[in-house]
């Protein structure tokens, strides 16, 4: 994230002093194919300036005899952002840094360019890790602590590179620095990073997620004809995320190549694989690690998939509300079946869906009373 010391330079476009050197607002394009445009003094950068590297990245800032000072951007090639407090040329102080879509990713120190003391690293779902680096500059400790997106509940325990290895559950308070302190439940079981295989689901299957626990029950769906539902288990705003998807990870060629009555609890969670929730594992006796398998269908939908990184189940996916919903109701999702016959542009619906589909378009179509 710096300039390279042994950039030759190149062609200089601006005004030169008496020995040739840049000296003034310049812009300067090395052997390497990076850029310079800001101020020089007899060679030297001083003053604003911005460079702009050969793979699309860039750093601007304010330099002094040639090297960075101060407050500095840089900018990923990919779009995301870090800004960093630079002292000599080097990453020294507080940083935030962003990714391509504006979110933050990370906050925390930097020491000669290195992650240092107490830091946050988060996950676009709402999530975070918090802990203090190692001499690499990773989440890795016995002090460390996943914070679910509620930011009060966390699991505080042993982490490698910001991955679960044992923690317990624990409450989220801050002092007033802000700095957060982990008060560990009595009693609590020990979770473990327990991520599914395409045959096991979990180690611990009866372990439920006590996030998952404080929001969501299962019980007898108020739709015809479905079985059991997912329902909230306490009033909760727009864009809470409710309840988590895990199951077995299958192929999408295995899914389209059997029969649908086997397709019931199965969920896309990328190109690559589907997540499944086989027999006997539907059943919460058998299985309730998660339940977000046990949401309905419904073309109104009140909550909507989206992708989760789980500390416990690794990538999976979260349920998460489109609205407010009050305790006790419902908690629905679309599932995205394809309504044309290929289904080439999702899975291809089963014939119940294509049955309340078209009892819903005729809904809708029906005219209203005046």
């Amino acid at each position: 994230m710096d300039s390279d010391e042994e950039n030759v330079e190149e062609v200089v476009e601006g005004p030169l002093d008496d020995d040739g050197q840049p000296h003034g607002y310049c812009t300067v394009t090395y052997s390497s194919s990076d850029r310079f445009e800001g101020h020089f003094t007899h060679g030297e950068k001083n003053g604003k300036g911005k460079f702009f590297f050969f793979d699309g990245s860039a750093l601007e800032g304010f330099y002094v005899d040639d090297a960075l000072q101060g407050q500095a951007v840089y900018t990923y090639e990919d779009g995301g952002v870090l800004n960093g407090t630079y002292a000599d040329g080097e990453l020294n102080g507080p940083a935030q840094e962003f990714d391509g879509e504006g979110r933050l990713v990370f906050k925390g120190q930097y020491k000669d360019n290195s992650r240092c003391g107490e830091c946050w690293a988060y996950y676009p779902d709402g999530g975070c890790v918090f802990g203090r680096v190692n001499e690499d500059g990773e989440m890795t400790g016995d002090s460390v602590a996943y914070i679910y997106p509620d930011g009060r509940m966390a699991l505080y325990g042993s982490f490698v590179d910001g991955e679960l290895i044992e923690a317990r559950l624990a409450t989220v308070t801050s002092n007033q620095t802000g700095r957060p302190r982990f008060e560990v439940t009595a009693n609590s079981p020990v979770y473990s990073y327990d991520k599914s295989t395409s045959t096991c689901i979990a180690t611990h299957i009866l372990l439920p997620d006590p996030y998952e626990s404080q929001r969501v029950f299962v019980s007898d769906s108020t739709i015809r004809g479905a079985g059991q539902g997912l329902f909230a288990k306490t009033d909760a705003e727009t864009d809470t995320v409710m309840s988590f998807y895990n199951g077995v990870r299958i192929t999408h060629s295995e899914v389209d190549s059997r029969d649908w009555a086997l397709n019931g609890n199965t969920i896309s969670l990328d190109e690559e694989t589907v997540i499944d929730v086989p027999q006997p594992f539907d059943q919460t006796d058998t299985y309730c690690a998660s339940l977000g398998h046990k949401a309905n269908h419904s073309f109104s939908p009140n909550c909507r998939y989206e992708p989760f990184v789980h500390p416990r189940f690794g990538q999976i996916k979260c349920i998460r509300t489109l609205r407010a919903v009050q305790k006790d109701e419902e908690l629905t999702v679309a599932y995205g079946y394809d309504h044309e016959p290929t289904g080439k542009n999702g899975p291809e619906a089963p014939d119940w869906y294509k049955q309340e589909l078209e009892v819903f378009q005729q809904r809708r179509a029906a005219p209203t009373d005046q």
